[in-house]
Protein backbone atom coordinates (compact mmCIF):
# COMPACT_ATOMS: atom_id res chain seq x y z
CA UNK A 1 0.00 0.00 0.00
CA UNK A 2 2.85 2.74 1.00
CA UNK A 3 4.87 1.22 -2.21
CA UNK A 4 1.90 2.31 -4.73
CA UNK A 5 1.03 5.54 -2.80
CA UNK A 6 3.92 6.61 -3.12
CA UNK A 7 4.61 5.54 -7.01
CA UNK A 8 1.16 7.67 -7.57
CA UNK A 9 2.04 10.61 -6.23
CA UNK A 10 5.46 10.81 -8.21
CA UNK A 11 3.54 10.16 -11.03
CA UNK A 12 0.87 13.30 -10.52
CA UNK A 13 1.92 16.15 -12.65
CA UNK A 14 3.34 19.12 -10.52
CA UNK A 15 0.77 22.43 -10.88
CA UNK A 16 2.35 25.14 -13.11
CA UNK A 17 2.71 28.13 -10.55
CA UNK A 18 1.90 31.00 -12.28
CA UNK A 19 4.33 34.12 -12.74
CA UNK A 20 5.12 35.73 -9.32
CA UNK A 21 3.76 39.87 -9.48
CA UNK A 22 6.27 42.67 -8.10
CA UNK A 23 4.20 42.76 -4.98
CA UNK A 24 4.46 39.35 -4.02
CA UNK A 25 8.21 39.13 -5.11
CA UNK A 26 9.41 42.40 -2.74
CA UNK A 27 8.29 40.71 0.39
CA UNK A 28 11.09 38.30 -0.43
CA UNK A 29 14.20 40.99 -1.35
CA UNK A 30 14.92 44.46 -0.78
CA UNK A 31 13.24 47.30 -1.99
CA UNK A 32 14.54 48.24 -6.08
CA UNK A 33 14.80 51.09 -7.69
CA UNK A 34 15.71 52.80 -11.31
CA UNK A 35 17.08 55.70 -11.99
CA UNK A 36 15.77 56.94 -15.24
CA UNK A 37 18.22 58.86 -16.77
CA UNK A 38 21.27 58.04 -14.34
CA UNK A 39 24.13 59.67 -16.42
CA UNK A 40 23.39 63.49 -16.10
CA UNK A 41 24.83 65.16 -12.92
CA UNK A 42 21.46 64.21 -10.75
CA UNK A 43 21.32 60.85 -11.39
CA UNK A 44 25.40 60.23 -11.26
CA UNK A 45 24.94 62.05 -7.45
CA UNK A 46 21.96 59.79 -6.81
CA UNK A 47 23.49 56.62 -7.69
CA UNK A 48 27.01 57.47 -5.72
CA UNK A 49 24.46 57.99 -2.51
CA UNK A 50 22.32 55.08 -3.05
CA UNK A 51 25.40 52.55 -3.34
CA UNK A 52 26.27 53.57 0.30
CA UNK A 53 22.29 52.58 1.65
CA UNK A 54 22.85 48.76 2.32
CA UNK A 55 18.46 48.74 1.94
CA UNK A 56 18.30 49.41 -1.93
CA UNK A 57 19.14 47.30 -4.80
CA UNK A 58 19.68 49.60 -7.93
CA UNK A 59 18.33 48.43 -11.15
CA UNK A 60 19.81 49.82 -14.35
CA UNK A 61 19.45 49.12 -18.33
CA UNK A 62 22.02 48.86 -20.99
CA UNK A 63 23.61 52.27 -22.10
CA UNK A 64 22.51 52.04 -25.59
CA UNK A 65 18.83 51.16 -24.56
CA UNK A 66 18.29 54.43 -22.23
CA UNK A 67 16.19 55.75 -24.77
CA UNK A 68 14.47 52.96 -25.55
CA UNK A 69 10.74 53.01 -24.42
CA UNK A 70 10.15 49.50 -24.65
CA UNK A 71 13.40 48.40 -22.07
CA UNK A 72 12.30 51.74 -20.25
CA UNK A 73 9.10 50.56 -19.57
CA UNK A 74 10.08 46.90 -18.94
CA UNK A 75 12.54 48.09 -16.09
CA UNK A 76 9.50 50.21 -14.38
CA UNK A 77 7.65 47.30 -13.90
CA UNK A 78 10.20 45.21 -12.25
CA UNK A 79 10.94 47.97 -9.59
CA UNK A 80 8.81 49.63 -6.63
CA UNK A 81 10.23 52.86 -7.17
CA UNK A 82 11.80 55.44 -10.34
CA UNK A 83 13.41 58.25 -10.10
CA UNK A 84 13.10 60.77 -12.95
CA UNK A 85 16.46 62.61 -13.80
CA UNK A 86 15.45 64.10 -16.85
CA UNK A 87 14.47 67.09 -18.62
CA UNK A 88 10.93 68.16 -18.31
CA UNK A 89 9.00 67.23 -21.43
CA UNK A 90 11.52 63.57 -21.21
CA UNK A 91 9.90 63.59 -17.51
CA UNK A 92 6.06 63.79 -18.57
CA UNK A 93 6.35 61.50 -21.12
CA UNK A 94 7.87 59.44 -18.74
CA UNK A 95 4.94 59.45 -16.17
CA UNK A 96 2.80 58.53 -19.07
CA UNK A 97 4.83 55.19 -19.30
CA UNK A 98 4.56 54.40 -16.00
CA UNK A 99 0.72 55.27 -15.87
CA UNK A 100 0.69 52.55 -19.08
CA UNK A 101 1.42 49.79 -15.95
CA UNK A 102 -1.74 50.30 -13.92
CA UNK A 103 -1.26 48.24 -11.17
CA UNK A 104 2.09 47.50 -11.19
CA UNK A 105 3.41 50.99 -11.54
CA UNK A 106 6.28 52.11 -9.60
CA UNK A 107 6.10 54.66 -7.45
CA UNK A 108 7.87 57.91 -8.78
CA UNK A 109 10.26 60.51 -7.83
CA UNK A 110 10.67 63.43 -10.14
CA UNK A 111 13.53 65.15 -10.23
CA UNK A 112 12.74 67.40 -12.80
CA UNK A 113 10.42 70.91 -12.98
CA UNK A 114 8.01 69.33 -14.36
CA UNK A 115 5.15 67.86 -11.64
CA UNK A 116 6.21 70.54 -8.98
CA UNK A 117 3.18 72.25 -8.17
CA UNK A 118 0.51 69.27 -10.06
CA UNK A 119 -2.17 68.05 -8.75
CA UNK A 120 -1.57 65.02 -7.20
CA UNK A 121 1.74 64.83 -6.56
CA UNK A 122 3.64 65.32 -3.37
CA UNK A 123 5.94 67.94 -2.62
CA UNK A 124 8.98 65.94 -1.46
CA UNK A 125 10.87 68.88 1.44
CA UNK A 126 9.82 66.23 4.49
CA UNK A 127 10.57 69.18 6.89
CA UNK A 128 8.33 71.85 5.39
CA UNK A 129 5.79 71.53 8.03
CA UNK A 130 4.65 68.68 10.56
CA UNK A 131 2.32 67.16 7.94
CA UNK A 132 4.87 66.43 5.29
CA UNK A 133 6.91 63.57 6.53
CA UNK A 134 3.87 61.29 6.23
CA UNK A 135 2.59 62.94 3.24
CA UNK A 136 6.08 61.81 1.52
CA UNK A 137 5.95 58.97 3.24
CA UNK A 138 2.76 57.72 1.78
CA UNK A 139 3.35 58.87 -1.21
CA UNK A 140 3.24 57.70 -4.54
CA UNK A 141 4.02 60.10 -6.41
CA UNK A 142 6.82 62.89 -5.13
CA UNK A 143 8.64 65.71 -6.86
CA UNK A 144 11.68 66.63 -5.75
CA UNK A 145 12.19 70.16 -5.25
CA UNK A 146 14.61 72.75 -6.75
CA UNK A 147 17.60 73.58 -4.70
CA UNK A 148 16.80 77.39 -4.24
CA UNK A 149 13.25 76.86 -3.94
CA UNK A 150 14.03 74.48 -0.77
CA UNK A 151 16.47 77.17 1.28
CA UNK A 152 14.01 80.08 0.47
CA UNK A 153 10.76 78.13 1.52
CA UNK A 154 12.46 76.93 4.66
CA UNK A 155 13.34 80.35 5.77
CA UNK A 156 10.01 82.21 4.55
CA UNK A 157 7.24 79.66 5.24
CA UNK A 158 7.49 78.93 9.08
CA UNK A 159 7.37 83.08 9.37
CA UNK A 160 4.11 83.37 7.13
CA UNK A 161 2.87 80.37 9.28
CA UNK A 162 3.13 82.28 12.27
CA UNK A 163 1.70 85.65 10.98
CA UNK A 164 5.27 87.56 11.53
CA UNK A 165 5.51 87.88 7.54
CA UNK A 166 2.45 88.73 5.60
CA UNK A 167 1.46 86.64 3.03
CA UNK A 168 1.48 90.04 0.46
CA UNK A 169 5.21 90.97 1.66
CA UNK A 170 7.24 91.80 -1.20
CA UNK A 171 9.92 89.54 -0.92
CA UNK A 172 13.40 89.91 -2.67
CA UNK A 173 15.03 86.61 -3.27
CA UNK A 174 19.12 86.75 -3.51
CA UNK A 175 20.83 83.44 -3.78
CA UNK A 176 24.53 81.86 -5.24
CA UNK A 177 25.08 78.56 -6.09
CA UNK A 178 28.45 76.89 -7.49
CA UNK A 179 28.19 75.74 -10.96
CA UNK A 180 26.90 72.02 -10.95
CA UNK A 181 23.34 73.06 -10.34
CA UNK A 182 23.42 74.95 -13.96
CA UNK A 183 23.84 71.35 -15.88
CA UNK A 184 26.57 69.70 -18.22
CA UNK A 185 26.77 72.84 -20.53
CA UNK A 186 27.75 75.18 -17.50
CA UNK A 187 29.54 72.45 -15.69
CA UNK A 188 31.73 71.79 -19.20
CA UNK A 189 32.26 75.55 -19.71
CA UNK A 190 33.35 76.31 -15.70
CA UNK A 191 35.46 73.63 -15.90
CA UNK A 192 37.25 74.48 -19.82
CA UNK A 193 38.26 78.00 -18.15
CA UNK A 194 35.85 79.63 -20.63
CA UNK A 195 32.89 80.54 -18.03
CA UNK A 196 32.82 83.98 -15.68
CA UNK A 197 34.03 84.21 -12.14
CA UNK A 198 30.41 85.09 -11.13
CA UNK A 199 27.42 86.00 -13.13
CA UNK A 200 23.83 86.92 -12.59
CA UNK A 201 21.11 85.07 -14.11
CA UNK A 202 17.25 84.72 -14.84
CA UNK A 203 16.85 88.21 -15.26
CA UNK A 204 13.87 87.98 -17.04
CA UNK A 205 11.84 87.21 -13.85
CA UNK A 206 10.57 83.52 -15.10
CA UNK A 207 13.15 80.85 -13.61
CA UNK A 208 11.35 77.94 -13.92
CA UNK A 209 12.07 77.70 -9.81
CA UNK A 210 9.54 80.67 -8.90
CA UNK A 211 6.39 78.97 -9.32
CA UNK A 212 6.95 76.23 -6.28
CA UNK A 213 9.04 78.77 -4.46
CA UNK A 214 5.64 81.23 -4.41
CA UNK A 215 3.39 78.55 -3.87
CA UNK A 216 5.13 76.33 -1.18
CA UNK A 217 6.37 79.59 0.88
CA UNK A 218 2.99 80.65 1.18
CA UNK A 219 3.27 83.85 -0.03
CA UNK A 220 0.05 85.86 -2.32
CA UNK A 221 2.69 88.32 -4.32
CA UNK A 222 5.27 86.63 -6.92
CA UNK A 223 8.36 87.41 -4.96
CA UNK A 224 11.17 88.99 -7.00
CA UNK A 225 14.28 86.07 -7.27
CA UNK A 226 17.77 86.71 -8.64
CA UNK A 227 19.83 83.78 -8.94
CA UNK A 228 23.90 83.86 -9.64
CA UNK A 229 26.33 81.79 -10.31
CA UNK A 230 30.00 81.41 -9.05
CA UNK A 231 33.16 80.18 -10.09
CA UNK A 232 33.30 77.14 -7.91
CA UNK A 233 31.66 73.61 -8.26
CA UNK A 234 28.68 73.42 -5.31
CA UNK A 235 27.38 75.32 -2.19
CA UNK A 236 24.54 77.40 -2.04
CA UNK A 237 23.45 81.10 -0.07
CA UNK A 238 20.45 82.25 -0.26
CA UNK A 239 19.06 84.94 1.08
CA UNK A 240 15.95 87.43 1.88
CA UNK A 241 16.28 91.35 3.36
CA UNK A 242 13.47 92.12 5.38
CA UNK A 243 12.68 95.78 7.08
CA UNK A 244 11.52 94.79 10.29
CA UNK A 245 9.94 98.30 10.74
CA UNK A 246 7.66 97.27 7.92
CA UNK A 247 5.81 93.92 9.47
CA UNK A 248 3.24 93.49 12.00
CA UNK A 249 3.89 94.19 15.36
CA UNK A 250 7.84 95.22 14.34
CA UNK A 251 9.59 91.76 15.14
CA UNK A 252 12.73 91.70 16.10
CA UNK A 253 15.56 89.31 14.53
CA UNK A 254 15.83 87.42 17.80
CA UNK A 255 11.42 86.92 16.89
CA UNK A 256 12.06 85.27 13.66
CA UNK A 257 14.71 83.28 14.89
CA UNK A 258 12.62 81.95 17.75
CA UNK A 259 10.00 81.24 15.13
CA UNK A 260 12.37 79.25 12.78
CA UNK A 261 13.60 77.40 15.67
CA UNK A 262 10.12 76.19 16.94
CA UNK A 263 9.27 75.08 13.51
CA UNK A 264 12.25 73.18 12.96
CA UNK A 265 12.86 71.45 16.59
CA UNK A 266 13.72 67.93 16.24
CA UNK A 267 14.79 68.23 12.80
CA UNK A 268 17.68 66.21 11.82
CA UNK A 269 18.75 67.76 8.31
CA UNK A 270 17.52 71.60 8.72
CA UNK A 271 19.33 73.37 11.61
CA UNK A 272 18.98 77.05 12.88
CA UNK A 273 22.12 78.22 13.81
CA UNK A 274 21.56 81.66 16.07
CA UNK A 275 23.83 84.20 14.10
CA UNK A 276 24.36 86.39 17.66
CA UNK A 277 25.29 90.29 16.86
CA UNK A 278 25.47 91.34 13.74
CA UNK A 279 28.00 94.22 14.34
CA UNK A 280 30.65 91.87 15.29
CA UNK A 281 33.41 92.86 12.76
CA UNK A 282 34.54 90.84 10.21
CA UNK A 283 30.97 88.63 10.18
CA UNK A 284 31.23 86.44 6.96
CA UNK A 285 29.60 83.41 5.43
CA UNK A 286 30.94 81.06 2.92
CA UNK A 287 28.83 79.16 0.91
CA UNK A 288 31.01 75.63 0.42
CA UNK A 289 30.83 74.30 4.00
CA UNK A 290 28.20 71.90 3.80
CA UNK A 291 29.01 70.44 1.00
CA UNK A 292 29.13 66.59 0.65
CA UNK A 293 25.95 67.27 3.37
CA UNK A 294 22.35 66.81 3.78
CA UNK A 295 22.19 69.66 6.03
CA UNK A 296 20.64 73.06 5.60
CA UNK A 297 21.23 75.54 7.58
CA UNK A 298 19.48 78.75 8.58
CA UNK A 299 20.15 82.00 10.25
CA UNK A 300 18.77 85.93 11.01
CA UNK A 301 21.00 88.32 11.03
CA UNK A 302 20.36 91.86 12.23
CA UNK A 303 21.64 95.50 13.20
CA UNK A 304 21.17 96.41 16.91
CA UNK A 305 21.47 100.48 14.85
CA UNK A 306 18.77 99.42 12.22
CA UNK A 307 15.41 97.32 12.18
CA UNK A 308 16.79 95.89 9.30
CA UNK A 309 17.67 91.70 8.98
CA UNK A 310 18.47 89.33 6.57
CA UNK A 311 17.22 85.59 6.58
CA UNK A 312 19.47 83.07 4.65
CA UNK A 313 20.48 79.50 4.13
CA UNK A 314 23.51 77.82 3.59
CA UNK A 315 23.30 73.93 1.83
CA UNK A 316 24.86 71.74 -0.62
CA UNK A 317 23.18 72.56 -3.83
CA UNK A 318 23.80 68.99 -4.85
CA UNK A 319 22.84 67.72 -0.88
CA UNK A 320 19.15 68.76 0.48
CA UNK A 321 19.20 70.93 -2.77
CA UNK A 322 18.48 67.86 -5.24
CA UNK A 323 20.02 64.41 -5.07
CA UNK A 324 20.52 63.97 -1.41
CA UNK A 325 16.37 65.40 -0.78
CA UNK A 326 15.46 62.73 -3.64
CA UNK A 327 17.28 59.70 -1.27
CA UNK A 328 15.25 60.97 1.02
CA UNK A 329 12.14 60.64 -0.05
CA UNK A 330 13.49 57.54 -1.22
CA UNK A 331 14.06 56.44 2.01
CA UNK A 332 10.36 57.46 3.14
CA UNK A 333 8.38 56.12 0.50
CA UNK A 334 10.32 52.69 0.92
CA UNK A 335 10.81 52.37 4.39
CA UNK A 336 14.79 52.47 4.02
CA UNK A 337 16.97 53.93 6.73
CA UNK A 338 19.42 56.46 4.22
Amino acid sequence: MTTKTATKAASTPKATSKPKTKAQTAVKTKPTIFIDGEAGTTGLEIRRRVADVAGLEVRSIAPQKRKDATARLAMMREVDLVVLCLPDDAARQAVALVDELGKDAPKVIDASTAHRVAPGWVYGFPEMDAAQTEAVRTARRVSNPGCYPTAAIALIRPLVEAGLLPADYPVTINAVSGYSGGGRSMIEAYEAGTAPAFELYGLGFEHKHLPELQHYSGLTRRPIFVPSVGNYRQGMLVSAPLHLDTLPGKPTARDLEAVLAKHYAGAKLVKVVPAGNAAAKDRRLEPEALNGTDVLELRVYASPNYAQAVLVARLDNLGKGASGAAVQSMGLMLGVAT
